[in-house]
Protein backbone atom coordinates (compact mmCIF):
# COMPACT_ATOMS: atom_id res chain seq x y z
CA UNK A 1 0.00 0.00 0.00
CA UNK A 2 1.55 3.32 -0.87
CA UNK A 3 1.54 5.30 2.44
CA UNK A 4 3.34 8.69 0.98
CA UNK A 5 3.96 9.82 -2.77
CA UNK A 6 4.46 13.25 -4.19
CA UNK A 7 3.85 13.75 -7.73
CA UNK A 8 5.19 16.21 -9.57
CA UNK A 9 6.81 18.01 -6.86
CA UNK A 10 7.86 21.75 -7.29
CA UNK A 11 8.94 23.86 -5.02
CA UNK A 12 10.39 27.47 -4.85
CA UNK A 13 12.92 29.74 -2.56
CA UNK A 14 11.14 33.08 -3.40
CA UNK A 15 11.96 33.67 -7.40
CA UNK A 16 14.36 30.08 -6.96
CA UNK A 17 13.15 26.90 -7.96
CA UNK A 18 14.99 24.26 -5.82
CA UNK A 19 12.60 21.33 -6.72
CA UNK A 20 11.36 20.06 -10.39
CA UNK A 21 8.66 17.51 -10.63
CA UNK A 22 9.92 14.92 -8.17
CA UNK A 23 8.28 11.53 -8.03
CA UNK A 24 8.98 9.37 -5.38
CA UNK A 25 6.86 6.74 -3.36
CA UNK A 26 7.01 5.38 0.24
CA UNK A 27 5.15 2.03 0.79
CA UNK A 28 3.81 1.38 3.89
CA UNK A 29 6.71 -0.44 6.00
CA UNK A 30 9.68 0.23 3.69
CA UNK A 31 12.71 2.49 4.05
CA UNK A 32 13.46 4.28 1.34
CA UNK A 33 16.66 6.48 1.03
CA UNK A 34 17.46 9.77 -1.10
CA UNK A 35 20.81 10.66 -2.65
CA UNK A 36 22.56 13.47 -3.55
CA UNK A 37 25.14 16.02 -3.31
CA UNK A 38 24.91 18.79 -1.31
CA UNK A 39 22.21 21.54 -2.96
CA UNK A 40 20.66 18.33 -4.99
CA UNK A 41 17.30 18.91 -2.99
CA UNK A 42 17.00 16.97 -0.63
CA UNK A 43 16.41 18.79 2.01
CA UNK A 44 14.11 20.88 -0.09
CA UNK A 45 12.25 17.90 -0.84
CA UNK A 46 12.06 16.86 3.20
CA UNK A 47 10.57 20.24 4.22
CA UNK A 48 8.05 20.00 1.91
CA UNK A 49 7.01 16.35 2.66
CA UNK A 50 6.82 17.58 6.48
CA UNK A 51 4.80 20.95 5.74
CA UNK A 52 8.08 23.67 6.42
CA UNK A 53 7.46 24.44 2.64
CA UNK A 54 3.68 24.73 1.37
CA UNK A 55 3.04 22.92 -2.02
CA UNK A 56 0.12 22.75 -3.94
CA UNK A 57 -1.93 20.24 -2.27
CA UNK A 58 -2.06 17.49 -4.81
CA UNK A 59 1.74 17.52 -5.04
CA UNK A 60 2.11 15.42 -1.73
CA UNK A 61 -0.03 12.63 -0.69
CA UNK A 62 -0.51 11.03 2.93
CA UNK A 63 -2.53 7.81 3.14
CA UNK A 64 -4.60 9.07 0.16
CA UNK A 65 -5.19 12.65 1.25
CA UNK A 66 -3.24 15.66 -0.24
CA UNK A 67 -1.38 17.35 2.13
CA UNK A 68 1.04 19.20 0.30
CA UNK A 69 -0.41 22.64 1.40
CA UNK A 70 -0.99 21.35 4.75
CA UNK A 71 1.17 23.45 7.42
CA UNK A 72 3.68 21.34 9.01
CA UNK A 73 1.84 21.04 12.80
CA UNK A 74 -0.97 19.26 10.74
CA UNK A 75 1.09 17.38 8.91
CA UNK A 76 2.60 16.19 12.39
CA UNK A 77 -0.30 15.99 13.96
CA UNK A 78 -1.53 13.55 11.15
CA UNK A 79 1.52 11.15 11.34
CA UNK A 80 4.55 12.45 9.78
CA UNK A 81 7.84 13.25 11.83
CA UNK A 82 10.92 14.74 10.41
CA UNK A 83 14.71 14.40 12.06
CA UNK A 84 15.77 17.57 11.01
CA UNK A 85 18.83 18.40 9.34
CA UNK A 86 21.22 20.00 12.27
CA UNK A 87 19.18 18.35 14.83
CA UNK A 88 18.30 22.05 16.13
CA UNK A 89 17.66 21.06 19.71
CA UNK A 90 16.28 23.52 21.97
CA UNK A 91 19.36 24.21 24.45
CA UNK A 92 17.40 25.62 27.41
CA UNK A 93 15.62 22.08 27.56
CA UNK A 94 17.49 19.18 28.98
CA UNK A 95 17.53 15.58 27.06
CA UNK A 96 13.99 14.73 28.65
CA UNK A 97 12.41 18.15 27.65
CA UNK A 98 13.69 17.82 24.31
CA UNK A 99 12.22 14.31 24.28
CA UNK A 100 8.85 15.25 25.52
CA UNK A 101 8.65 18.26 22.91
CA UNK A 102 7.83 15.66 20.43
CA UNK A 103 4.53 14.55 21.64
CA UNK A 104 3.25 17.85 21.23
CA UNK A 105 0.66 17.98 18.87
CA UNK A 106 0.42 14.49 18.60
CA UNK A 107 -0.14 12.78 21.70
CA UNK A 108 -1.33 9.32 20.47
CA UNK A 109 -0.43 5.18 22.52
CA UNK A 110 1.77 3.50 20.24
CA UNK A 111 5.09 2.00 20.71
CA UNK A 112 7.00 5.02 21.93
CA UNK A 113 7.33 6.63 24.98
CA UNK A 114 10.28 7.70 27.36
CA UNK A 115 10.77 4.04 28.16
CA UNK A 116 11.14 3.06 25.25
CA UNK A 117 13.82 5.37 23.44
CA UNK A 118 15.29 5.30 26.50
CA UNK A 119 16.00 0.93 25.91
CA UNK A 120 16.77 2.09 22.25
CA UNK A 121 19.33 4.72 23.51
CA UNK A 122 20.08 3.64 26.75
CA UNK A 123 22.84 6.84 27.10
CA UNK A 124 19.74 9.51 26.83
CA UNK A 125 18.68 7.73 30.28
CA UNK A 126 21.66 8.70 32.01
CA UNK A 127 21.78 11.90 30.32
CA UNK A 128 18.31 12.95 31.21
CA UNK A 129 18.78 15.78 32.66
CA UNK A 130 21.74 17.49 30.88
CA UNK A 131 21.16 20.40 28.55
CA UNK A 132 20.32 18.92 25.47
CA UNK A 133 22.72 20.76 23.59
CA UNK A 134 26.25 19.87 25.93
CA UNK A 135 25.49 16.14 24.84
CA UNK A 136 28.28 14.63 21.65
CA UNK A 137 27.21 15.04 18.47
CA UNK A 138 25.92 11.34 18.33
CA UNK A 139 24.02 11.73 21.40
CA UNK A 140 21.92 15.11 20.66
CA UNK A 141 21.55 12.93 16.63
CA UNK A 142 19.80 10.27 19.49
CA UNK A 143 17.67 12.75 21.23
CA UNK A 144 16.65 14.40 17.75
CA UNK A 145 15.85 10.86 16.76
CA UNK A 146 13.69 10.10 20.39
CA UNK A 147 11.58 13.60 19.48
CA UNK A 148 10.84 12.41 16.49
CA UNK A 149 9.96 8.95 17.42
CA UNK A 150 7.69 9.98 20.65
CA UNK A 151 5.23 11.17 18.41
CA UNK A 152 4.47 7.33 17.41
CA UNK A 153 4.76 8.50 13.44
CA UNK A 154 3.40 6.39 10.46
CA UNK A 155 6.48 8.47 8.48
CA UNK A 156 9.50 9.09 9.96
CA UNK A 157 12.05 11.63 7.91
CA UNK A 158 15.52 11.39 8.60
CA UNK A 159 17.26 14.40 7.04
CA UNK A 160 21.33 13.77 7.12
CA UNK A 161 21.38 12.04 10.46
CA UNK A 162 24.67 10.90 9.65
CA UNK A 163 26.52 13.93 8.89
CA UNK A 164 29.57 15.11 10.95
CA UNK A 165 29.47 12.36 13.05
CA UNK A 166 32.59 9.26 13.72
CA UNK A 167 31.85 5.90 11.47
CA UNK A 168 31.57 4.39 15.07
CA UNK A 169 28.77 6.51 15.86
CA UNK A 170 27.03 6.11 13.12
CA UNK A 171 26.95 2.56 13.25
CA UNK A 172 25.03 3.07 16.28
CA UNK A 173 22.28 5.39 15.01
CA UNK A 174 21.81 3.09 12.26
CA UNK A 175 21.78 0.11 14.54
CA UNK A 176 18.66 1.43 15.42
CA UNK A 177 16.48 1.69 12.08
CA UNK A 178 15.13 -1.96 12.84
CA UNK A 179 13.38 -1.47 15.64
CA UNK A 180 12.51 2.13 14.04
CA UNK A 181 10.99 -0.22 11.06
CA UNK A 182 9.31 -2.76 13.45
CA UNK A 183 7.30 -0.30 15.50
CA UNK A 184 5.47 0.34 12.58
CA UNK A 185 6.52 3.10 11.02
CA UNK A 186 7.88 3.47 7.34
CA UNK A 187 10.72 5.41 6.70
CA UNK A 188 12.88 8.18 4.10
CA UNK A 189 16.50 8.72 5.05
CA UNK A 190 18.00 11.30 2.95
CA UNK A 191 21.97 10.42 2.81
CA UNK A 192 25.11 11.39 1.53
CA UNK A 193 26.84 8.30 2.18
CA UNK A 194 25.81 5.97 -0.95
CA UNK A 195 27.04 3.05 0.90
CA UNK A 196 24.87 3.57 3.80
CA UNK A 197 21.84 4.39 2.35
CA UNK A 198 22.14 1.17 -0.26
CA UNK A 199 22.32 -0.87 2.93
CA UNK A 200 19.15 0.23 4.64
CA UNK A 201 17.07 1.01 1.95
CA UNK A 202 14.83 -1.40 -0.27
CA UNK A 203 14.48 1.75 -2.91
CA UNK A 204 17.06 4.00 -3.61
CA UNK A 205 16.57 7.62 -5.62
CA UNK A 206 19.17 9.86 -6.41
CA UNK A 207 18.94 13.47 -7.17
CA UNK A 208 20.67 16.26 -9.07
CA UNK A 209 19.64 19.71 -8.84
CA UNK A 210 16.50 19.42 -7.89
CA UNK A 211 15.29 16.49 -10.20
CA UNK A 212 15.63 12.67 -9.72
CA UNK A 213 17.78 10.91 -11.75
CA UNK A 214 18.51 7.56 -11.07
CA UNK A 215 15.73 5.56 -8.88
CA UNK A 216 15.65 1.60 -7.61
CA UNK A 217 16.66 -1.14 -5.79
CA UNK A 218 19.96 -1.02 -4.78
CA UNK A 219 20.89 -4.58 -6.07
CA UNK A 220 19.59 -3.06 -9.55
CA UNK A 221 21.78 0.03 -10.03
CA UNK A 222 25.35 -0.35 -11.18
CA UNK A 223 27.97 1.83 -9.48
CA UNK A 224 28.33 3.68 -13.13
CA UNK A 225 24.87 4.80 -12.94
CA UNK A 226 25.09 5.81 -9.69
CA UNK A 227 27.70 7.93 -10.04
CA UNK A 228 26.49 9.38 -13.13
CA UNK A 229 23.14 10.00 -11.72
CA UNK A 230 24.62 11.31 -8.03
CA UNK A 231 27.43 13.75 -9.78
CA UNK A 232 26.32 14.24 -13.82
CA UNK A 233 27.53 11.98 -16.91
CA UNK A 234 30.59 14.23 -17.44
CA UNK A 235 31.73 14.19 -13.80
Amino acid sequence: MTLLETQNLTAHYGDFQALFGVDIRLEAGQTIAIIGANGAGKTTLMRSIAGVLRNAPGMIRYDGTAIGALPADEVMAMGVSMVPEGRKLFPSLSVEENLLVGTYGRKIVGHWSLDTVYRLFPILREKRHVPGTALSGGQQQMVAIGRALMSNPRVLLCDEISLGLAPVVIRDIYAALPEIQSSGASVIVVEQDIGQAMKVASTVYCMMEGRVTLSGAPGTLSRGAIHAAYFGAHA
